[in-house]
């Protein structure tokens, strides 16, 4: 989980807010069985390390001059030693699989809130339809400070307070205390907690009469199965061509990647395989159903944020000429991990193999050992460099060529480069957007707007809000005025150049409190540069999906 202020806001940047609680996942055991068997000096290596290392600990515990807590110092020591190794490999301590554990989970079990944290204090975005906090009547605006009758307002407070105060599992009771714009009293609530649906499909919807739109958020447990159902939607729908949105997925689950590739591939084409240093890591995928797609346009949108099992689509559609690729260079993440459950309930991610694409690519960009924040910190490299903005200077080493299915050149070093590159844009962007961007300012002039009229809007649709709702002036206004609270200096130049993205922000967000998921991208998607570029590429897709000769130059 991560907190919600991004000073790098595009329109597929501006994030669906994270669910409050998520559930205690169970851990996975896998025994030593599963990397093969170790020669006895191997063996015996390890043992000599682990005895250095305990007895260290011991030394420290005896004779250190101060008190020292051996568990903080081991978690220490291994997440230090793991930096060695690779970026993906990880380890998490017991408190934290709480969280981690659960991100790619069909549901969490919570009070069913969206929230942000604004000014230091809990505020509800939007309560999840059919959970507690909506049945209890908590609205979008409510600012909650009290938990269990322990103040959380203005302490500090994190995403981790958040969710250690409001995770919980189903049954168990919460008592909540709530400050709402006009009402003088505080409000009190006790709410039961319950399992709370977390979706990877976040649209499906059809642009035109013939041209379908899916974004998958993420592959996480349900992915395969939502995005069929998206899929059969559209294609009831009259879909004859489609638009498969995985900008911004990070990845999830490689089997529900897998399985969502098959639904485009006919026949048993390769889609992706791993290899590792232990023969036991390596697996070949190949299709093997009849999918619901397999013959018709395809357009695969990724970007720089887009990784792993976004990047094994990508990679099968692009390798066996399924799909046009669009967009920017895919992040760069092909290293396997196999979660290794611990005796203290910690957790050990370890990397046992590489992927790489149908036609031999690897998948994993270059990195250096123990530069992590080097590697993590590679969209600013990108930036610096000119990549986001120039299809020349995403050139990848002649050296590695590869050939598609149909002979198309297509090039390894690490991520997915995209056969149609449509730069950043980066056109509205100034630090007095970021700034309010970064403080949710925006966010609670949504909150109270949706509160105040969801009523209203209800018995209207969604065609026509976005044909009768405009942002105002006066609400405009009114965030100036809030960032001038703030002490976030006006600067009317680069006001000018970024208030009527933020105006399409916070009419896209209102849509999503008002319809959901469909009524922000209904919103987003006819500002959105890459997208409407798609739009114009089908010719050029069809031609790929009919094996016909393309010129992508």
């Amino acid at each position: 989980m991560s907190a919600m202020n991004d000073n790098r806001y595009t329109p597929f940047m501006v994030r669906f807010p994270f669910f409050i609680a998520l559930a205690v996942c169970a851990g996975m055991f896998i025994g030593a069985k599963m990397f093969g068997s170790q020669s006895g000096k191997s063996v015996g290596d390890v043992l000599n390390n682990v005895n250095k290392f305990r007895e260290i600990l011991n030394y420290v515990d005896k004779y250190y001059v101060d008190s020292a807590n051996a568990s903080e110092l081991t978690d220490y020591a291994i997440k230090r030693m793991l930096e060695k190794l690779d970026p993906h490999t990880v380890y998490i301590p017991a408190k934290d699989m709480k969280v981690m554990g659960s991100q790619l989970k069909s549901h969490f079990e919570g009070i069913g809130i969206q929230f942000t944290i604004l000014r230091d204090t809990l505020q509800v975005e939007l309560p999840i339809a059919g959970g507690p906090a909506e049945a209890a009547g908590i609205r979008a605006g409510d600012k909650i400070v009290y938990v269990n009758g322990e103040r959380i307002a203005g302490i500090g407070l994190t995403n981790r307070i958040v969710y250690d105060k409001l995770l919980g599992k189903k049954g168990t009771k919460v008592s909540l205390a709530i400050v709402r714009k006009g009402v003088a009293d505080t409000l009190s609530y006790t709410l039961v907690r319950d399992k709370i649906p977390q979706y990877s499909l976040e649209t499906a919807y059809m642009i035109d009469e013939k041209t379908g739109y899916m974004r998958l958020s993420r592959f996480g447990e349900t992915a395969y199965d939502e995005f069929k159902q998206g899929l059969e939607k559209l294609l009831a729908q009259g879909m004859k061509q489609l638009i498969f949105d995985l900008r911004g997925n990070s990845g999830g689950y490689m089997d529900r990647a897998v399985k969502i590739a098959d639904e485009f591939i006919s026949g048993n084409k390769l889609l992706v395989y791993t290899d590792g240093r232990d023969n036991s890591q390596d697996e070949q995928f190949h299709a093997y159903r009849n999918g619901l797609f397999e013959k018709g346009a395809l357009i695969l949108l990724i970007n720089e944020e887009s990784a792993s099992a976004s990047e094994i689509v990508a990679g099968a559609l692009q390798d066996n000429d399924r799909a046009l690729i669009v967009g920017r260079r895919s992040f760069g993440k092909g290293l396997v991990q196999r979660p290794l459950a611990l005796s203290d309930g910690s957790e050990l991610r370890l990397t046992v193999s590489r992927y790489y694409t149908p036609s031999g690519r690897s998948i994993q960009k270059p990195y250096e050992e123990g530069k992590i924040d080097q590697y993590a910190n590679d969209y600013a490299r990108r930036l610096a460099k000119g990549e986001l903005f120039v299809a020349d200077s995403n050139r990848f080493n002649e050296k590695l060529r590869y050939k598609t299915t149909l002979g198309r050149t297509v090039y390894g070093g690490g991520g997915i480069m995209p056969d149609v590159f449509v730069p950043a844009d980066t056109s509205y962007q100034t630090p007095y957007l970021n700034s309010i961007l970064a403080a949710n300012l925006h966010r609670e002039l949504v909150a109270g707007y949706v509160a105040a009229h969801k009523a209203s809007w209800k018995t209207k649709t969604l065609a026509t809000f976005l044909q009768q709702f405009s942002v105002t002036e006066t609400m405009l206004q009114s965030i100036v005025e809030a960032a001038t609270k703030e002490k976030i200096k006006y600067d009317a130049l680069q006001w000018s150049k970024s208030k009527d993205y933020l105006a399409t922000i916070i009419k896209a967000l209102i849509a999503r409190g008002l319809y959901g998921e469909e009524g922000f991208y209904n919103v987003m998607n006819p500002q959105d540069k890459t997208l409407q570029k798609a739009l114009t590429l089908f010719e050029l897709a069809q031609k790929i999906e009919k094996g016909e000769p393309v010129s992508l130059n």
